[in-house]
């Protein structure tokens, strides 16, 4: 088994090192190399790992169904909703407010975000679901 010694200025890696060309002829032959390491004060020194992934892992081979491109049409539908109502200056006030009244109750958003997509999907599920 091959050992890396990392620099003492690397703290970690994460993430892709190398990336398929899609657009390539030869991109079915290419490797996606990606890798992580990390310093923790853990009882194993192991911390690197390296995975190699092929185009056929990454490449679709069916079309979505009805209920994936339901899960993407609500989750469009509610993005721009979000969207919408953090801009509505006739809503802020009350948004906020709302947001912070509900923010350390059990089970409370803790961002104005999350709080956002919870009210919009709660009423978007309420439109079309019943």
């Amino acid at each position: 088994m091959a050992k890396v010694e990392y620099a003492d200025a690397i703290k970690t890696v994460s993430g892709a090192l190398t990336k398929i060309n899609k657009k390539s002829p030869h991109a079915g032959d290419q490797k996606m190399v990606l890798a992580t390491h990390r310093v923790a004060a853990t009882t194993n020194p192991n911390c690197s790992r390296i995975y190699l992934r092929g185009l056929s892992s990454i490449t679709r081979n069916s079309s979505p169904g009805a209920d994936e491109m339901a899960a993407r049409t609500r989750f469009a539908t509610v993005a721009a909703a979000v969207a919408t109502r953090a801009k509505d200056v006739s809503k802020i006030t009350a948004d906020q407010e709302a947001f912070k009244a509900q923010k350390d109750t059990p089970g409370g958003r803790k961002t104005l975000k999350a709080w956002y997509w919870l009210v919009e999907l709660a009423a978007y599920d309420q439109a079309h679901q019943g």
